[in-house]
C-alpha cells in the first residue's frame, strides 16, 4: 500500500515534524521537509540541521542511514511550490493558530486539488483550523496526530470533519497503517483528543496527590507505575522524559478549550516548585535534570528532588508494597491503608472515572480509548481493562460513597465487565448496553484471537503449535521472554511430522513484544552450578538437531520475528526458508557477550550467507572475517533494515511495518513458497584453517590493545575463530555443515565450563548487562 501515496511533504522540521519525515522515509517513500528561513546565508539550515541531528540521535529516528537519502530539504519561502508534486502534506509547525492559518493560505495557492493535507496538532480543534478556507481545502483536510518519537510510538489519532472526503481520509489511513506502521484510532474533534486528554488528566492528578499527601517522588512512581500496568517511569519519571516545561502549555490549552464543567478544570493547578524548576532550567532529561537527575559534579551521582524542600538528595527506597498490590492486584493496591493507598486511589480512581466519562464524547467506543492509552502512553492495560480488574460496580460504589459523580457508562455496565469472550470472540460493551465483537481491520491477524476459539495442536511448558488457517501451522514460544530450552526442541521434533501430514507450511511466530531473548540462561546456570555438563551438552546437541530438522523439513518454514531475536532466537530464524520481519527487529548472535559462542548452527548459517552474497569478494577469508567481526562483538541490528545490512536477513526477506499485520503477512509468504517447494541442499565450505585463525586473532589483539576487548574476550574470540576457520581443516579440504556443528559443540563445551563464562551468565541474569571480565 505504500505506493498509494508516492510522495509526502512535511512542513515543520522540529522534533515531531522531522521524526514524521523520517518514518515516511523508513517506509521507502520520498519526503520533502520544509521549514522557515533563519539564516539568509544557509536558507535550508533548519531542515538540513534536523536531518543531521536525527542521524546522530539514539534511539535513531531512521531505521537505516539509507532512509535519510529519501528526504529532500528546503524552506517555505523558496520551495513551497514543490508541494504540488506531493500527495500528502503534513503540517507540523508551532501550535499557534495564526501561523497555521497563514501557512494554509499559502498552501491553497500551490497545492494540487485532491492532495491530502493534515495537521499534527494535539490542541487545536479541526473546525478552528479550517476557518476561512475554501470548500476544496476543507474536503482534503484532516488531523493526523502522531506521538513522539514517531518511529517507535505506534498510535496515530485521526480526526476528520463533516466536510472531509472519506475516500481521501481512507487513503491516508491505509498508508499510515501499512507503510508507516501506525495503529489508527479515530478520535472526535474534542480538546486533546483521546490519549493526551486522559494522559494529561492522569499526570495532573498524580502530581497534585503527591504534593497533597506528602509522598516522595520514589513513593509516587512506585505506586503509579508497574502495579498499575504503567511503564516503570511512573508519573514523575514520565514528566522528566517528555519535558516538565511542556506541562504548563498543555494545561493552558486544555483549560482554555475544555468546557468549564469538565473535571480537568477542577484539578488544573500549578505548583510553586515546578514553576521554579522550569525557571531555573530543570526541565527534565533535556535540561539540567528534573524530578530525577544525574549530578555530574558529584561523579554522576543519581539524585531525586525533595518535593517538600525543593532540594536534591540521594534516592530513598520507596518501601515495599505488599506482594498482591505490587503484582497488579488493583483492589489490594487502592485498599492499602495510609498515604500509599490514598495515592493509588486518587490517581487510579480519578483517572478511570474521567476516562469512563469520555465515551462517546471523545471516542465512539471503549476500544478506541483503551487502544489510545496502550499505544500512546505504553500502558499495559487500557482504562476500561483496568476497570474490569477492579470491577465496574465496585468502582461506581466507591465513587458514590465519596460523593463523586458516577459516569453514565459505569452505571450502564453495572455488574458486568466491559470486555468478555463469547463464542470464541472478544467482545466489548457498547454505549447502548449491548456487546459487540471486536473486529480487526482486514489483513490483521493475532494469535491471541485464534487462541480464544481453538486449542493447541501440541503444547508443553515452553512451546505450542497452532492451526492459524489456510493450511498453515504456527510454532509459538511461551516461556518467559520466550526463552528457548529443551522443551522447545522436543516440540519441534513432534511438530515436523504433524505439519508434514496435515499442513502446507509452518510459521514461527508469537504475539510477544520480543520474539525470543535466546536460550534459557537461568536453566543453563542451574545446570552449570551443579556441574550437570551432560545436560548442557544435551541441550546444545538437541538444539542443533531441531534447527536442522526445521531447515530440511519437506515444507516451507517462515520466521516472523518482532522485537528482540537474540542468540538462539536469532539462530532459529537463520534456519528458516524465509523471514517476514517486523520493522522493529533487534536481531543478533550475542553469545560472546556471555562468554559463549553460537551453538545451534548460527556460525555455519552466517558463513553461508556472507559467502553467497553477490558483493562479497571471493576466497576463503572475506566471509569468515565478516562473520567474525559481527559475532565476536555481539552486534545486534537496530532495525530490520539494518538486519539486512548485517545479513541476518537475506535480501529477499520481507519487512512488515505494522506489527499487527505480521502474522498475516508471514502466512501469505509461507503460502507463496508451497508450490514446488524443495528443501535446501546442505552447504559445503572451503575455510582458511590455521592461517585464517591466526589472522583473526591478530585483529582481535588490536581491539584488546585499544582497550576495546578484555583478556577473556580474547579467549572467547579465539574459540569463535577456531570454528569459523574450520578448525584443523586446510584450504584444500571440504568442510561440511556437520563438521561446523561439531566444532560449535566442542567450542561451546569448553567455554561453558570456564568459571569466567559462568560469572558472565550470572551477571547478565542479575543485572541484564554484560560483564567485562
Amino acid at each position: 500500500m505504500s505506493d498509494t501515496i508516492p510522495k509526502v511533504c512535511v512542513i515543520g522540521a522540529g522534533v515531531m515534524g522531522a521524526g514524521i519525515a523520517a518514518q515516511v522515509a523508513n517506509a521507502g517513500v520520498p519526503v520533502l521537509l520544509l521549514d522557515i528561513v533563519r539564516d539568509p546565508a544557509d536558507r535550508n539550515a533548519v531542515a538540513n540541521g534536523a536531518v543531521a541531528k536525527m542521524l546522530k540521535t539514539d534511539p535513531a529516528p531512521f531505521m537505516s542511514t539509507r532512509a535519510a537519502k529519501l528526504i529532500e530539504t528546503g524552506n517555505i519561502e523558496d520551495d513551497l511550490a514543490k508541494v504540488a508534486a506531493c500527495d500528502w502534506i503534513i503540517e507540523a509547525v508551532i501550535e499557534r493558530l495564526d501561523i497555521k492559518h497563514d501557512l494554509y493560505a499559502k498552501l491553497e495557492a500551490v497545492r494540487r486539488a485532491g492532495t491530502a493535507i493534515s495537521s499534527n496538532t494535539s490542541t487545536i480543534p479541526l473546525d478552528t483550523l479550517i476557518e476561512g478556507r475554501s470548500d476544496a481545502f476543507k474536503r482534503d483536510f484532516l488531523i493526523t496526530h502522531f506521538f513522539n518519537p514517531p518511529r517507535y510510538m505506534r498510535l496515530l489519532e485521526i480526526v476528520t470533519g463533516p466536510a472531509t472526503d472519506p475516500t481521501l481520509a481512507a487513503r491516508v489511513e491505509a498508508f499510515a497503517d501499512r507503510a508507516m506502521g501506525k495503529t489508527i484510532v479515530h478520535a472526535k474533534d474534542t480538546p486533546g483528543f483521546i490519549a493526551n486528554r486522559i494522559g494529561t488528566y492522569w499526570i495532573q492528578l498524580g502530581l497534585n496527590a503527591a504534593f497533597d499527601l506528602g509522598l516522595t517522588v520514589e513513593e509516587a512512581d512506585a505506586v503509579a507505575g508497574r502495579p498499575m500496568g504503567v511503564p516503570k517511569t511512573g508519573i514523575f519519571g514520565l514528566v522528566d522524559l517528555v519535558g516538565i516545561d511542556l506541562m504548563p502549555h498543555l494545561q493552558k490549552s486544555l483549560t482554555e478549550t475544555l468546557p468549564k464543567d469538565d473535571p480537568y478544570q477542577a484539578i488544573a493547578r500549578s505548583h510553586p516548585l515546578i514553576e521554579k524548576m522550569i525557571a531555573d532550567g530543570f526541565t527534565g532529561r533535556k535540561g539540567k535534570g528534573g524530578f530525577y537527575r544525574v549530578n555530574r559534579e558529584m561523579g554522576k551521582r543519581k539524585e531525586t528532588i525533595d518535593l517538600a524542600t525543593g532540594e536534591y538528595r540521594l534516592p530513598i527506597a520507596a518501601g515495599g508494597l505488599p506482594a498482591a498490590a505490587a503484582k497488579g492486584d488493583l483492589t489490594a493496591l487502592i485498599g492499602l491503608t495510609g498515604k500509599m493507598g490514598d495515592y493509588a486511589w486518587a490517581v487510579l480512581g480519578g483517572t478511570l472515572a474521567y476516562a469512563a466519562g469520555l465515551v462517546p464524547q471523545a471516542a465512539d467506543s471503549i476500544v478506541a480509548v483503551d487502544d489510545a492509552m496502550k499505544l500512546g502512553y505504553n500502558w499495559k492495560f487500557g482504562p476500561f481493562e483496568l476497570i474490569d480488574k477492579l470491577g465496574a460496580a465496585q468502582l461506581a460504589q466507591r465513587l458514590e460513597a465519596e460523593g463523586k459523580p458516577v459516569p453514565e457508562l459505569l452505571k450502564l455496565a453495572g455488574d458486568r465487565n466491559f470486555y468478555r469472550v463469547e463464542n470464541g470472540k472478544r467482545q466489548y460493551l457498547g454505549i447502548d448496553g449491548e456487546y459487540r465483537d471486536i473486529v480487526r481491520p482486514e489483513g490483521v491477524l493475532r494469535l491471541e484471537d485464534i487462541k480464544l476459539a481453538a486449542a493447541p495442536l501440541l503444547k508443553n511448558s515452553s512451546t505450542a503449535l497452532w492451526d492459524v488457517g489456510d493450511g498453515i501451522a504456527c510454532l509459538e514460544f511461551t516461556g518467559k521472554m520466550n526463552a528457548l530450552d529443551g522443551e522447545v526442541m522436543k516440540l519441534i521434533g513432534l511438530a515436523i511430522p504433524l505439519v508434514q501430514k496435515s499442513f502446507k507450511a509452518l510459521v514461527v511466530y508469537n504475539d510477544g513484544s520480543n520474539f525470543s531473548a535466546g536460550a534459557n540462561l537461568g536453566l543453563a546456570l542451574f545446570a552449570l552450578n551443579i556441574a550437570a555438563w551432560g545436560e548442557v551438552d544435551k541441550l546444545v546437541a538437541g538444539g542443533q538437531k531441531a534447527y536442522k530438522a526445521l531447515k530440511y523439513a519437506p515444507f516451507p518454514v517462515v520466521g516472523a520475528p518482532a522485537g528482540m531475536a537474540l542468540g538462539g532466537g536469532c539462530e532459529i530464524l537463520l534456519h528458516c526458508d524465509a523471514i517476514q520481519a517486523h520493522a522493529e527487529l533487534y536481531m543478533g548472535l550475542v553469545e560472546c557477550g556471555v562468554g559463549l559462542i553460537p551453538g545451534w548452527g548460527g556460525c555455519g548459517e552466517m558463513l553461508q550467507r556472507w559467502r553467497d552474497a553477490p558483493a562479497m569478494p571471493k576466497g576463503p577469508m572475506p566471509a569468515v572475517a565478516k562473520v567474525f567481526e559481527t559475532v565476536s562483538t555481539a552486534t545486534v541490528s537496530k532495525s530490520a533494515a539494518q538486519a539486512k545490512e548485517l545479513m541476518f536477513l537475506r535480501p529477499d526477506d520481507a519487512i512488515t511495518m505494522n506489527r499487527d499485520r505480521l502474522l498475516s503477512d508471514a502466512k501469505a509468504k509461507a503460502l507463496a513458497l508451497v508450490e514446488g517447494y524443495q528443501p535446501p541442499k546442505p552447504p559445503e565450505f572451503r575455510l582458511p584453517g590455521e592461517s585464517g585463525h591466526v589472522g583473526l586473532n591478530m585483529a582481535a589483539e588490536g581491539f584488546r590493545k585499544r582497550g576495546l576487548a578484555t583478556d577473556y574476550d580474547m579467549v572467547v574470540s579465539d574459540a569463535l575463530a577456531g570454528v569459523l576457520t574450520g578448525g584443523t581443516a586446510d584450504l584444500v579440504d571440504t568442510v561440511t555443515e556437520a563438521d561446523l556443528l561439531k566444532l560449535e559443540r566442542e567450542a561451546f563445551a569448553m567455554r561453558v565450563r570456564d568459571v569466567r563464562t559462568i560469572a558472565r551468565i550470572e551477571h547478565m541474569l542479575e543485572t541484564g548487562k554484560p560483564l567485562r571480565n
